[in-house]
């Protein structure tokens, strides 16, 4: 690293889905503005997966990462606690290894900004102490931004009223959104008593210390919920909508991944579902066998990258799963289906695959990676929510941009989408009215976000807009 660059530091949290955005926010950086040098900060309470290492080790040279040594794990709480309790804490105990790191980072390059993770929000006030500014990184939606930026308030409302989320009557209205019941709010905070809700609400304070607050959305797809938050007169640090940040290509293109594509290369145009819950959503074995059946009942070819069932929703999402998934399935499924379905363990190629001319539809769960993407691809989406902040996008996509459908759960029979009701899904939006209303309206959006990426597209004006305030810190 030259000495004379100045440089920017991010802190992610654990979660890929946490990481794989700031790593390409610090691509598209150094792309545009070359003067600047990035270092990751990584705070980790385990070894780093092979393909998070592998993504690392091929970084452009002007951005570099440091492994912070792994937490204590005497200090962290049983794994049964939710993921947003376990990857805040794995960034307020490695505050100290932080510290190391800036003072040695400051004696032998300039920095002058620190980019944190809602999650690794404690580390902002710890930048302070070396002068640096401040911005905390939203990797999900702008309405979740909006819960952030509004739970204080809300905490306080309900404790004069001695109530949970889940138990309210009226609707909750945020900043800009629609307004949403309290189910459908973060599953962190439905239970007042919990860690997470502490630790949520804790993160939500912490947002103060921000100079500036750096959201993985563009103004065309979330317009009222932007406008209300950079509006707010001076109540939220301001907003930098900087989105959409996408991953150009997978993670891995292992022999599975190679296999996808290469029976997607068979398939129809726009005839196949690919189906995923993210980096780490689980059904229940009810729940599978039910979405299993319906799929074969739909009678619609389908892409399926499936987890062996677990009833905690976040099972796998910090930890991989040594089963094999393919063992949980229905009796006869995989032989019955094998013409016109393709069911891979835990992980497909997902760029590659929602990019495929043969796929025409996306059933995910909501998370806010797989949005930006299926809409930047344009692909229609059937939304499952499981847990985190996804109840809350499925809500905005369903409602308010009307680009997804949504399954409806069996309130009688413990929440589950039952294999009828899958299987009416399915045939609605890959071949129904309602399918081709969602696809029509999604193309307006994939335009406006290729747009947004462009030479004079909102990201392209705003990353130039940040670069100029850090150099104008550095006095280059």
């Amino acid at each position: 690293m030259e000495k004379g660059n100045p440089c920017i530091v991010m802190v992610p949290c654990p979660g890929f889905s946490h990481l794989i955005p700031l790593i390409e926010l610090a691509k598209q950086l150094v792309v545009y503005h070359p003067l600047f040098h990035v270092t990751f900060l990584i705070p980790t309470f385990g070894p780093p997966s092979s393909t998070t290492l592998s993504i690392l080790q091929t970084l452009p040279p002007q951005i570099d990462f440091t492994v912070l040594p792994q937490v204590n794990q005497n200090d962290m709480p049983p794994k049964a606690v939710h993921p947003a309790t376990h990857m805040h804490l794995t960034v307020t105990y490695s505050l100290p290894s932080l510290r190391q790191a800036l003072v040695s980072l400051s004696s032998r390059t300039q920095l002058v900004a620190m980019i944190a993770d809602v999650f690794s929000v404690d580390a902002l006030e710890l930048a302070k102490q070396f002068n640096l500014k401040t911005y905390a990184y939203c990797a999900s939606s702008g309405a979740s931004l909006s819960f952030y930026l509004s739970f204080p308030k809300l905490d306080k409302d309900l404790e004069i009223v001695s109530t949970e989320f889940r138990e309210l009557k009226q609707p909750v209205k945020l900043p800009g959104c629609a307004a949403l019941q309290g189910t459908d709010l973060f599953d962190t905070v439905q239970e007042r008593a919990s860690e997470s809700y502490r630790t949520i609400l804790h993160i939500s304070k912490g947002l103060d210390f921000a100079d500036g607050i750096i959201l993985n959305s563009f103004i065309d797809l979330e317009r009222k919920v932007i406008t209300a938050l950079q509006e707010s007169n001076h109540k939220y640090p301001p907003i930098y909508p900087l989105g959409p940040i996408l991953q150009s290509e997978s993670a891995s293109m292992n022999k599975p991944a190679s296999q996808c594509l290469k029976w997607l290369d068979n398939q129809p145009p726009n005839s196949v579902l690919y189906v995923s819950f993210g980096s780490g959503g689980t059904l229940s074995q009810e729940q599978l066998n039910e979405l299993a059946l319906g799929l074969e009942m739909s009678n619609h070819k389908f892409l399926w990258a499936t987890r062996a069932p677990n009833e905690f929703s976040s099972s796998a999402y910090l930890c991989a799963q040594k089963e094999d998934p393919l063992d949980y399935l229905p009796e006869g499924f995989h032989e019955r289906t094998k013409d016109r379905g393709l069911v891979v363990p835990s992980w497909a190629p997902q760029i590659e695959v929602l990019k495929h001319k043969s796929t025409g539809g996306f059933l995910t769960h909501s998370g806010w990676n797989s949005t930006l993407e299926s809409v930047f691809y344009g692909k229609p989406m059937i939304v499952w929510p499981l847990f985190a902040e996804q109840r809350m996008n499925a809500v905005m996509l369903t409602e308010e941009l009307k680009i997804a459908a949504r399954p409806k759960e069996n309130e009688n029979n413990n929440g589950i989408v039952e294999k009828e009701e899958v299987s009416r899904i399915v045939k609605s939006v890959m071949e129904g009215d309602e399918g081709k209303e969602i696809n029509r309206r999604i193309q307006v959006f994939k335009n406006d976000a290729v747009k947004a990426l462009g030479k004079d597209g909102s990201f392209t004006r705003t990353l130039t807009s940040l670069a100029l305030q850090w150099k104008n810190l550095s006095g280059k």
